[in-house]
């Protein structure tokens, strides 16, 4: 498939297995983790198909006139990939492999502001590679520090940045959920995280608040058990084991 934007040939095309990728580390310890968490709460939820394609600082490419472009989002969410998961284990390519990615994430950690770059010419700046080439639709950049946490929707072939609701969430169309910032501690770390939560409101849990809530559930039922012992001695009754 052949597409022509911004005076790019654009095509679609698997990465060649000769091709050397970047071996860059991340570039901050904590993006791993909110990358995690984000794809964690999503599988306890039942919310990632047997076909779909979480990525963290991972490839997705596109070809324009016949120069491979590379891009990894710190994460990304793609619904549907069509081929098996042994072909994208190094990259992973929109329209020959699957789905565009439904979401793109960026977060924070330098002062280059690369994740605006509006850069068209070669090789494009993000910005212009989530907008322009993959039209991605919904794209955040989030700042760990702060919290603060933008999403723009693409319309009319741009990105708009978007109002929260009156809970300071996002809705997410196509994943059918809301997207937010929610203070938590987990791996160590205590701070702002991304968190999702459904159309009811209800938040999406690690599994860390699984364990904890059926630790509160069994002190509970273990506190119930113990009363109604004590009811029944003094009562007279000796309870069974």
């Amino acid at each position: 498939m052949t597409t022509l934007t911004q005076d790019y040939q654009i095509t679609w095309e698997k990465l060649p297995d000769d091709y050397k990728l970047p071996d860059d580390p991340v570039d901050n310890i904590n993006q791993p983790a909110l990358a995690a968490a984000l794809t964690e709460s999503l599988q306890l939820a039942g919310k990632i198909s047997a076909n779909a394609l979480t990525t963290t600082n991972y490839g997705i490419c596109a070809t324009l006139n016949n120069k491979m472009v590379i891009k990894a989002p710190d994460w990304a969410f793609i619904a549907k990939i069509n081929v098996s998961r042994e072909e994208v284990t190094r990259s992973y390519t929109p329209q020959l492999q699957g789905d565009i990615p439904v979401i793109v994430m960026e977060f924070i950690s330098d002062t280059q502001e690369t994740e605006y770059s509006i850069k068209a010419t070669y090789p494009p700046g993000k910005w212009f590679f989530y907008e322009r080439i993959l039209k991605v639709p919904n794209y955040i950049i989030f700042e760990p520090d702060s919290g603060s946490l933008e999403m723009y929707r693409l319309t009319t072939e741009q990105y708009i940045l978007q109002e929260p609701n009156e809970n300071q969430r996002y809705w997410i169309a196509e994943m059918n959920l809301y997207l937010g910032v929610s203070q938590g501690t987990r791996e160590n770390r205590t701070g702002k995280w991304l968190r999702w939560w459904d159309e009811q409101g209800n938040l999406l849990s690690w599994a860390t608040e699984l364990a904890e809530q059926e630790r509160q559930r069994a002190e509970q039922e273990r506190q119930r058990a113990e009363r109604l012992a004590a009811q029944l001695r003094a009562a007279g009754i000796e309870p069974e084991d």
